[in-house]
This record gives structure tokens, sequence and C-alpha cells, in this order.
């Protein structure tokens, strides 16, 4: 029998992968049970001519891609909301009907609490309140798990995030090797809506024995992460360092990271 249960909500396919995919695979390999929740299938990514089949919706794909990721990363449950993708802020698909960023929170956190019941989480994953990076989805992920988590009793909540302060080192230390490989770095200015600084994180979780796990979830959404992206062109080394440890802020802690592991202490 599993010794506890995590369940990790994300916005969109291939996010789970990217800042979730090192403790969602920590905790199945030590024995805990991993259920995937996301809020839309991705209607609105942006896919290559001729990717998908003919008559394939580009949904269809993301929902096979979201599967195969699940397996890789050790989720015994994956379960969508049914809500549909809200595009980057602004855009006019932010407010189409059932777009997620149009979802009443009440009635989407209801959703979520009825799987973090049936479940008896003990964890819940979100992210901080400006869904890493401002999108809408990923802010309206933020608000709804909170309230979905007090509504369930959900005891552990931790909202995934970017470490500022550590982004920016990183792209300094491996800027000589981003050129040689033809990388283009982003500018460090890029990063002022990214994430949160050091000061205000309270859980560093190393993960770099999952890497390459992270790096084949990453791979299985190939509508999204092509092998001329950012995420898998970059050298090992540069990888490791970027998606080796993953940050959550958990309300209550700190100052200072005061946790190492989301699932310490649960059996």
């Amino acid at each position: 029998m599993p010794m506890a249960t995590m369940v990790t909500f994300h916005a969109h396919p291939d996010d789970e992968s990217i800042g979730c995919g090192g403790v969602m695979r920590k905790a199945a390999d030590e024995g805990h049970r991993v259920v995937l929740v996301v809020a839309t299938r991705g209607e609105h990514g942006e896919v290559p001519d001729g990717f998908l089949d003919p008559d394939e919706q580009l949904w269809e794909r993301r929902v096979v891609e979201t599967q195969a990721c699940a397996d890789i990363l050790g989720a015994q449950r994956l379960e969508f909301l049914g809500y549909v993708d809200s595009g980057m802020m602004g855009e006019p698909t932010n407010d189409l009907p059932g777009s997620f960023w149009t979802a009443d929170i009440e009635e989407a956190a209801q959703k979520l609490a009825s799987i973090l019941r049936e479940e008896n989480a003990d964890v819940l994953t979100i992210y901080d309140d400006n869904g890493g990076y401002g999108h809408p989805d990923h802010i309206r992920v933020h608000r709804v798990g909170r309230r979905a988590a007090e509504i369930a009793g959900t005891p552990r909540v931790y909202q995934g995030t970017m470490n500022r302060d550590y982004m920016i080192a990183g792209m300094k230390a491996f800027a000589a090797q981003a050129a040689e490989a033809g990388i283009e770095q982003p500018d460090p200015a890029d990063f002022d809506n990214m994430g949160k600084p050091e000061s205000e994180i309270t859980v560093r979780v190393d993960v770099t024995p999952w890497t390459k796990v992270k790096r084949a979830a990453m791979r299985a959404h190939a509508s999204q992460i092509s092998e001329e992206s950012f995420f898998l062109s970059m050298p090992d080394e540069a990888f490791d360092y970027s998606f080796g440890v993953e940050w959550f802020i958990r309300e209550g802690q700190g100052p200072g990271i005061t946790e190492t592991d989301l699932m310490a202490g649960l059996r």
C-alpha cells in the first residue's frame, strides 16, 4: 500500500514535467501514490505544420502525451478538469466560454476538492500567486488549488515556483557554454516576472537523481517541446542545474528554506 498521497495540479499538459517532474517521480519511487490533475487539455498550444494526423485535434494529441508523461513520472491516476486553455494573458481566448480564466473559482475548486477527498490527499502542489510567470491559467491554478485544499482539508499545500536569483546566476554561469552550443539565452530583465526571489522561497528539493526522467517526461510532450527547444537542446550540465532543483513556497514556513522533501514524515 502507498504510504501517502500527493496530488499535483497543473494548468496544461507539459507543465507537470517542467516544474514538478522530479518531486513526482521521487515520491513514486519512495512508495507514495501520485495523482496528476490538469485543468485544461492545452487546446491553444502551438504545433508545427504537419505534426498532427489529418483531422486530429491538438488537444487529442496532448491528452495522449500527458498519459505517456504520467507513466514516466509514476503518476497512478490522471484527471482533466475539463476547462479550455485560456491562452496567454491579454489574448482574446482568455474570455471565451469554458476557458479556465473565466471559470467560477468555487465551482472549479469543488471539482478538485472531490478528487482530493477521494484520494485522502496528504499533499497538494499548485503554483505561486503569479502562476510562475503571469499566465492566466497558472494564476487560476493557484486560486482554485488553495480554495480546494480549504474545502477538502488537505494539510500540506506547496506552491511551485522558480527561484529567480538561482536562474539569473545559472544563466551567467553557463553563458559561455550556451554561446558555444548556439543557444540563445534570455535577457536577465526577462526574469522580472518569473518566479520569486529566493528570500520568499521555503522549500528546496534536490531532484538531480531524476533529471534524466524529467527530460524523458518533457520529450513525451513532443507537440510542444521539440528536440531543438531550449529545454531539450541544452547541455546535460546546464539542464541539471536548471531542472535538478525544484522550488516551492509553503505558507507559514520560513523565512528561508525550511523543507527539502514534500513527503517528509508521511506514511
